[in-house]
Protein backbone atom coordinates (compact mmCIF):
# COMPACT_ATOMS: atom_id res chain seq x y z
CA UNK A 1 0.00 0.00 0.00
CA UNK A 2 0.98 3.64 -0.85
CA UNK A 3 0.55 5.51 2.48
CA UNK A 4 0.62 9.19 2.52
CA UNK A 5 1.18 12.13 5.30
CA UNK A 6 0.92 14.74 6.99
CA UNK A 7 -2.77 14.04 8.39
CA UNK A 8 -4.08 14.41 11.92
CA UNK A 9 -6.75 14.75 14.23
CA UNK A 10 -7.42 16.69 17.42
CA UNK A 11 -8.74 14.74 20.76
CA UNK A 12 -9.07 17.11 23.90
CA UNK A 13 -6.90 19.62 22.30
CA UNK A 14 -3.93 17.39 21.45
CA UNK A 15 -2.88 16.65 17.96
CA UNK A 16 -2.23 13.23 17.10
CA UNK A 17 -0.79 12.60 13.83
CA UNK A 18 -1.52 9.94 11.05
CA UNK A 19 -1.12 8.81 7.37
CA UNK A 20 -4.00 7.22 5.12
CA UNK A 21 -3.95 5.31 2.56
CA UNK A 22 -6.65 3.83 -0.20
CA UNK A 23 -9.12 1.01 0.11
CA UNK A 24 -11.59 -0.48 -0.75
CA UNK A 25 -15.13 -0.42 1.06
CA UNK A 26 -18.16 -2.69 0.23
CA UNK A 27 -21.60 -0.54 0.03
CA UNK A 28 -25.15 -1.41 -0.74
CA UNK A 29 -24.41 -2.79 -4.16
CA UNK A 30 -20.88 -2.22 -5.06
CA UNK A 31 -17.18 -1.84 -4.10
CA UNK A 32 -16.08 1.78 -3.63
CA UNK A 33 -12.87 3.42 -3.02
CA UNK A 34 -12.40 5.32 0.50
CA UNK A 35 -9.73 6.65 2.75
CA UNK A 36 -8.20 4.54 5.72
CA UNK A 37 -6.43 6.64 8.24
CA UNK A 38 -4.40 5.59 10.92
CA UNK A 39 -3.16 7.32 13.99
CA UNK A 40 -0.24 7.41 16.23
CA UNK A 41 -2.67 6.14 19.56
CA UNK A 42 -3.65 3.22 17.24
CA UNK A 43 -6.94 4.67 16.28
CA UNK A 44 -8.20 3.74 12.64
CA UNK A 45 -10.83 5.62 10.82
CA UNK A 46 -13.04 4.54 7.95
CA UNK A 47 -15.92 5.71 7.64
CA UNK A 48 -15.93 4.93 11.90
CA UNK A 49 -13.51 4.49 14.28
CA UNK A 50 -12.01 1.19 15.04
CA UNK A 51 -9.21 -0.39 16.07
CA UNK A 52 -6.60 -3.22 14.76
CA UNK A 53 -8.92 -6.08 15.70
CA UNK A 54 -11.82 -4.20 14.25
CA UNK A 55 -9.57 -4.00 10.95
CA UNK A 56 -8.92 -7.55 10.87
CA UNK A 57 -12.67 -8.55 11.13
CA UNK A 58 -13.52 -5.88 8.37
CA UNK A 59 -10.69 -7.42 6.46
CA UNK A 60 -12.18 -11.30 7.01
CA UNK A 61 -15.65 -10.53 6.25
CA UNK A 62 -15.55 -8.76 3.05
CA UNK A 63 -16.35 -4.96 3.99
CA UNK A 64 -12.47 -3.53 3.25
CA UNK A 65 -10.89 -4.96 0.84
CA UNK A 66 -7.06 -4.33 -0.51
CA UNK A 67 -7.64 -4.23 -4.11
CA UNK A 68 -11.26 -3.72 -6.21
CA UNK A 69 -12.92 -7.18 -5.46
CA UNK A 70 -14.69 -6.60 -8.71
CA UNK A 71 -11.70 -6.33 -11.46
CA UNK A 72 -9.42 -9.47 -11.75
CA UNK A 73 -5.87 -9.63 -10.34
CA UNK A 74 -2.91 -8.99 -13.01
CA UNK A 75 -1.02 -11.75 -14.46
CA UNK A 76 1.84 -12.01 -11.74
CA UNK A 77 5.53 -13.17 -13.05
CA UNK A 78 6.54 -16.61 -13.17
CA UNK A 79 7.75 -17.71 -9.67
CA UNK A 80 9.74 -20.42 -10.65
CA UNK A 81 12.86 -20.12 -9.49
CA UNK A 82 11.66 -19.04 -6.28
CA UNK A 83 14.75 -17.96 -4.08
CA UNK A 84 15.70 -15.30 -6.80
CA UNK A 85 12.39 -13.92 -7.27
CA UNK A 86 12.66 -10.21 -7.70
CA UNK A 87 9.12 -8.95 -7.13
CA UNK A 88 7.23 -8.45 -3.44
CA UNK A 89 5.35 -11.22 -2.59
CA UNK A 90 1.28 -10.73 -2.73
CA UNK A 91 -0.73 -8.51 -0.59
CA UNK A 92 -2.06 -10.57 2.69
CA UNK A 93 -4.87 -9.44 5.22
CA UNK A 94 -2.47 -10.21 7.61
CA UNK A 95 1.13 -8.86 5.78
CA UNK A 96 -1.64 -5.69 5.79
CA UNK A 97 -2.31 -5.87 8.97
CA UNK A 98 1.53 -6.19 10.15
CA UNK A 99 1.87 -3.42 7.68
CA UNK A 100 -0.34 -1.33 9.80
CA UNK A 101 1.57 -1.93 13.15
CA UNK A 102 4.70 -0.36 11.14
CA UNK A 103 2.80 2.20 10.53
CA UNK A 104 1.52 3.12 14.20
CA UNK A 105 5.31 1.85 15.33
CA UNK A 106 6.80 4.61 13.03
CA UNK A 107 4.25 7.92 13.92
CA UNK A 108 5.38 7.30 17.48
CA UNK A 109 8.73 6.70 16.67
CA UNK A 110 9.73 3.14 17.53
CA UNK A 111 11.60 0.59 15.26
CA UNK A 112 9.66 -0.70 12.89
CA UNK A 113 9.98 -4.44 11.82
CA UNK A 114 12.59 -3.25 8.76
CA UNK A 115 14.26 -1.51 11.51
CA UNK A 116 14.56 -4.16 13.72
CA UNK A 117 16.10 -6.45 10.84
CA UNK A 118 18.78 -4.03 9.72
CA UNK A 119 19.36 -4.06 13.36
CA UNK A 120 20.07 -7.69 13.36
CA UNK A 121 21.79 -7.55 10.77
CA UNK A 122 24.87 -5.47 12.11
CA UNK A 123 24.36 -7.47 15.53
CA UNK A 124 25.77 -10.36 12.99
CA UNK A 125 28.05 -7.82 11.39
CA UNK A 126 29.69 -7.21 15.03
CA UNK A 127 29.55 -10.89 15.88
CA UNK A 128 28.58 -13.82 12.97
CA UNK A 129 27.72 -16.60 15.37
CA UNK A 130 24.64 -18.98 14.72
CA UNK A 131 22.29 -17.50 17.44
CA UNK A 132 22.84 -13.94 15.90
CA UNK A 133 21.99 -15.05 12.52
CA UNK A 134 18.93 -16.81 13.86
CA UNK A 135 18.04 -13.43 15.24
CA UNK A 136 18.30 -12.16 11.73
CA UNK A 137 16.01 -14.77 10.39
CA UNK A 138 13.43 -14.15 13.16
CA UNK A 139 13.71 -10.40 11.99
CA UNK A 140 13.44 -10.57 8.32
CA UNK A 141 10.70 -13.24 8.92
CA UNK A 142 8.57 -10.51 10.72
CA UNK A 143 8.65 -8.11 8.36
CA UNK A 144 5.71 -8.36 5.96
CA UNK A 145 5.94 -10.41 2.85
CA UNK A 146 5.46 -7.84 0.49
CA UNK A 147 7.50 -5.38 2.12
CA UNK A 148 11.18 -7.90 2.49
CA UNK A 149 12.48 -6.87 -0.73
CA UNK A 150 12.23 -3.70 0.10
CA UNK A 151 14.42 -3.90 3.40
CA UNK A 152 17.71 -3.72 1.87
CA UNK A 153 17.26 -0.67 -0.20
CA UNK A 154 19.15 -2.55 -2.94
CA UNK A 155 17.58 -2.23 -6.28
CA UNK A 156 19.63 -5.10 -8.17
CA UNK A 157 19.60 -8.01 -5.71
CA UNK A 158 17.14 -6.85 -3.49
CA UNK A 159 16.87 -8.94 -0.69
CA UNK A 160 18.36 -12.16 -2.51
CA UNK A 161 21.67 -11.76 0.75
CA UNK A 162 18.97 -11.97 3.23
CA UNK A 163 16.87 -14.75 2.05
CA UNK A 164 20.41 -16.68 1.37
CA UNK A 165 21.66 -15.62 5.30
CA UNK A 166 18.14 -16.79 6.94
CA UNK A 167 18.69 -20.71 5.37
CA UNK A 168 19.83 -23.06 6.98
CA UNK A 169 23.44 -25.14 6.52
CA UNK A 170 22.17 -27.34 3.87
CA UNK A 171 18.78 -26.61 3.08
CA UNK A 172 17.74 -24.71 -0.53
CA UNK A 173 17.79 -21.37 -0.68
CA UNK A 174 13.72 -20.03 -1.00
CA UNK A 175 13.23 -23.75 -1.14
CA UNK A 176 14.30 -24.54 -5.07
CA UNK A 177 17.58 -22.48 -4.73
CA UNK A 178 21.35 -23.40 -4.11
CA UNK A 179 22.51 -25.12 -0.96
CA UNK A 180 23.33 -23.09 1.83
CA UNK A 181 26.89 -23.39 3.02
CA UNK A 182 29.22 -21.93 5.51
CA UNK A 183 30.96 -20.09 2.28
CA UNK A 184 27.33 -18.38 1.43
CA UNK A 185 27.35 -17.00 4.80
CA UNK A 186 30.59 -15.83 4.68
CA UNK A 187 29.64 -14.01 1.15
CA UNK A 188 26.57 -12.70 2.50
CA UNK A 189 28.14 -10.74 5.69
CA UNK A 190 31.19 -9.61 3.25
CA UNK A 191 28.26 -7.93 1.02
CA UNK A 192 26.80 -6.56 4.44
CA UNK A 193 30.67 -5.72 5.13
CA UNK A 194 31.02 -3.95 1.78
CA UNK A 195 27.87 -2.05 2.14
CA UNK A 196 28.31 -0.61 5.10
CA UNK A 197 32.13 0.57 3.20
CA UNK A 198 30.25 2.19 0.44
CA UNK A 199 28.29 4.00 2.66
CA UNK A 200 30.45 5.31 5.00
CA UNK A 201 32.95 6.42 1.33
CA UNK A 202 29.43 8.61 0.67
CA UNK A 203 29.02 10.06 3.98
CA UNK A 204 33.37 10.87 3.57
CA UNK A 205 32.97 12.45 0.80
CA UNK A 206 29.58 14.29 1.77
CA UNK A 207 31.35 15.67 4.88
CA UNK A 208 34.28 17.01 2.69
CA UNK A 209 32.14 18.70 0.02
CA UNK A 210 30.05 20.09 3.08
CA UNK A 211 33.04 21.18 5.21
CA UNK A 212 31.23 24.60 5.29
CA UNK A 213 28.11 23.27 6.79
CA UNK A 214 29.37 23.35 10.47
CA UNK A 215 28.57 20.84 12.82
CA UNK A 216 27.87 22.35 15.85
CA UNK A 217 24.04 22.69 16.94
CA UNK A 218 22.82 26.25 16.01
CA UNK A 219 21.49 28.58 18.35
CA UNK A 220 17.75 28.30 19.83
CA UNK A 221 15.10 29.49 17.34
CA UNK A 222 14.41 33.24 17.96
CA UNK A 223 10.60 33.96 17.76
CA UNK A 224 10.33 37.57 16.98
CA UNK A 225 6.34 38.21 17.94
CA UNK A 226 4.29 41.18 16.33
CA UNK A 227 3.96 44.30 18.80
CA UNK A 228 0.26 45.34 18.91
CA UNK A 229 0.85 48.80 20.46
CA UNK A 230 4.80 49.83 18.90
CA UNK A 231 6.39 52.69 20.37
CA UNK A 232 6.53 55.56 18.02
CA UNK A 233 9.80 56.61 19.40
CA UNK A 234 12.93 53.55 20.22
CA UNK A 235 13.13 52.55 23.53
CA UNK A 236 15.86 53.02 25.60
CA UNK A 237 16.66 49.54 25.88
CA UNK A 238 17.33 47.86 22.70
CA UNK A 239 16.53 44.23 22.74
CA UNK A 240 15.01 41.71 20.00
CA UNK A 241 12.30 44.39 19.46
CA UNK A 242 15.12 45.49 17.10
CA UNK A 243 14.13 43.31 13.85
CA UNK A 244 10.34 43.96 13.68
CA UNK A 245 9.32 46.00 10.56
CA UNK A 246 7.40 48.02 12.69
CA UNK A 247 10.32 49.18 14.92
CA UNK A 248 10.69 52.76 15.25
CA UNK A 249 13.93 53.18 13.48
CA UNK A 250 14.16 56.37 10.68
CA UNK A 251 16.07 54.50 7.61
CA UNK A 252 17.48 56.20 4.14
CA UNK A 253 16.35 54.62 1.03
CA UNK A 254 16.30 55.48 -3.07
CA UNK A 255 16.84 59.44 -1.43
CA UNK A 256 13.70 59.22 0.39
CA UNK A 257 13.69 58.69 4.70
CA UNK A 258 11.20 56.13 5.93
CA UNK A 259 10.13 55.82 9.73
CA UNK A 260 10.17 52.19 9.94
CA UNK A 261 10.51 49.68 7.35
CA UNK A 262 6.62 48.98 7.20
CA UNK A 263 6.76 52.97 5.82
CA UNK A 264 8.98 52.25 3.61
CA UNK A 265 7.50 48.50 1.93
CA UNK A 266 3.86 50.38 1.89
CA UNK A 267 5.34 53.82 0.18
CA UNK A 268 7.03 51.80 -2.40
CA UNK A 269 4.58 49.29 -3.11
CA UNK A 270 1.59 51.90 -4.03
CA UNK A 271 1.40 52.86 -8.14
CA UNK A 272 0.56 56.99 -7.23
CA UNK A 273 3.44 59.22 -5.63
CA UNK A 274 0.25 61.10 -3.65
CA UNK A 275 0.00 57.54 -1.71
CA UNK A 276 3.34 57.43 -1.55
CA UNK A 277 4.20 60.80 0.20
CA UNK A 278 0.62 59.75 2.91
CA UNK A 279 2.39 56.33 3.58
CA UNK A 280 5.50 57.97 4.05
CA UNK A 281 4.19 60.21 6.77
CA UNK A 282 1.67 58.42 8.22
CA UNK A 283 1.98 58.94 11.71
CA UNK A 284 2.00 55.24 13.44
CA UNK A 285 3.24 52.14 11.41
CA UNK A 286 -0.72 50.65 11.38
CA UNK A 287 -1.92 54.10 9.24
CA UNK A 288 1.10 53.58 6.75
CA UNK A 289 -0.09 50.01 6.33
CA UNK A 290 -3.82 50.57 6.22
CA UNK A 291 -3.35 53.20 3.64
CA UNK A 292 -1.13 51.51 1.39
CA UNK A 293 -3.06 48.08 1.75
CA UNK A 294 -6.27 50.61 0.33
CA UNK A 295 -4.09 51.80 -2.58
CA UNK A 296 -3.33 50.36 -6.42
CA UNK A 297 0.13 48.91 -6.33
CA UNK A 298 2.25 48.94 -9.09
CA UNK A 299 1.75 46.52 -10.96
CA UNK A 300 4.65 44.27 -10.89
CA UNK A 301 5.08 44.46 -7.04
CA UNK A 302 4.74 41.02 -6.54
CA UNK A 303 7.97 40.38 -8.47
CA UNK A 304 9.96 43.04 -6.74
CA UNK A 305 8.49 42.76 -3.36
CA UNK A 306 11.20 40.55 -1.85
CA UNK A 307 14.07 42.31 -3.64
CA UNK A 308 12.45 46.00 -1.56
CA UNK A 309 12.34 44.12 1.42
CA UNK A 310 15.44 43.27 1.35
CA UNK A 311 16.91 46.12 0.46
CA UNK A 312 14.89 48.16 3.47
CA UNK A 313 15.82 45.56 6.19
CA UNK A 314 19.63 45.98 4.55
CA UNK A 315 19.80 49.81 4.89
CA UNK A 316 18.15 49.22 8.41
CA UNK A 317 20.88 47.61 9.74
CA UNK A 318 23.94 48.89 8.08
CA UNK A 319 22.56 52.84 8.63
CA UNK A 320 22.32 52.02 12.46
CA UNK A 321 24.95 50.31 14.03
CA UNK A 322 23.69 49.47 17.53
CA UNK A 323 20.41 48.15 15.40
CA UNK A 324 23.45 45.97 14.08
CA UNK A 325 24.68 44.71 17.08
CA UNK A 326 20.97 43.75 18.27
CA UNK A 327 20.66 41.10 15.01
CA UNK A 328 24.05 39.85 15.11
CA UNK A 329 23.62 38.73 18.98
CA UNK A 330 21.47 36.17 17.23
CA UNK A 331 24.37 34.04 16.17
CA UNK A 332 23.21 31.50 13.62
CA UNK A 333 19.64 30.87 14.99
CA UNK A 334 16.77 30.80 12.46
CA UNK A 335 14.38 33.73 13.13
CA UNK A 336 10.76 32.60 12.99
CA UNK A 337 9.01 36.20 11.86
CA UNK A 338 5.60 35.46 13.07
CA UNK A 339 1.85 37.87 13.61
CA UNK A 340 -0.95 38.41 11.30
CA UNK A 341 -0.71 41.95 10.69
CA UNK A 342 1.54 41.01 7.66
CA UNK A 343 0.76 38.33 4.99
CA UNK A 344 1.87 34.76 5.51
CA UNK A 345 4.56 35.29 2.67
CA UNK A 346 6.77 37.29 4.97
CA UNK A 347 5.67 35.32 8.51
CA UNK A 348 6.13 32.12 9.83
CA UNK A 349 2.36 30.70 10.85
CA UNK A 350 3.59 27.11 11.50
CA UNK A 351 3.28 23.88 9.27
CA UNK A 352 1.13 24.52 7.33
CA UNK A 353 1.55 27.95 5.78
CA UNK A 354 3.53 30.84 6.35
CA UNK A 355 6.77 31.53 4.11
CA UNK A 356 8.47 33.13 6.54
CA UNK A 357 10.40 35.52 4.23
CA UNK A 358 11.24 38.28 6.58
CA UNK A 359 12.59 35.74 8.92
CA UNK A 360 14.82 34.80 6.41
CA UNK A 361 16.07 38.12 4.44
CA UNK A 362 16.84 38.99 8.36
CA UNK A 363 19.56 35.99 8.56
CA UNK A 364 20.97 36.95 4.98
CA UNK A 365 20.89 40.68 6.50
CA UNK A 366 23.04 38.98 9.86
CA UNK A 367 25.79 36.98 7.21
CA UNK A 368 26.17 40.20 5.36
CA UNK A 369 26.77 42.01 8.89
CA UNK A 370 29.51 38.95 9.83
CA UNK A 371 30.86 39.06 6.06
CA UNK A 372 32.13 43.18 6.37
CA UNK A 373 34.39 41.42 8.90
CA UNK A 374 36.08 39.51 5.95
CA UNK A 375 38.15 42.16 4.74
CA UNK A 376 40.93 39.99 2.89
CA UNK A 377 41.99 36.68 2.12
CA UNK A 378 43.59 34.51 4.70
CA UNK A 379 47.00 35.03 5.14
CA UNK A 380 49.96 33.02 3.34
CA UNK A 381 51.18 30.84 6.64
CA UNK A 382 53.91 28.74 4.74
Amino acid sequence: MVWKKPTYRVVDGERIDGVWSHVWVQGHSRYYVDDLFVYADGVIRCGELFDLPGLQRRLEAGRVALSDPERPLPDRPEQTPRWSARYPEPLTHDGFLCEVRDEIEELNGRPTTSDLCREAIRCYQGAPTEANRLLVKDAYLAIPAHRRVFVLGDMDRQDIPLRQLVTDLGKPVGGDGPIATVEMHRQVLEYFNASDRGIQRSRDRLAQLHADDLAAPRAATINLREWLNPPIEPPAELDLFVPRNEFPAPLSYAGETYPTVLHGYWALAVHDRGDHDRIRDSATVFAAHEIGGGCVLRSDWSLARTAVMAALLRAKFTQRPELAEVLRSTADARISYTGYSESPFWTDRGRDEGRNWVGRLLELVRSELSATAIQHLPSDRS
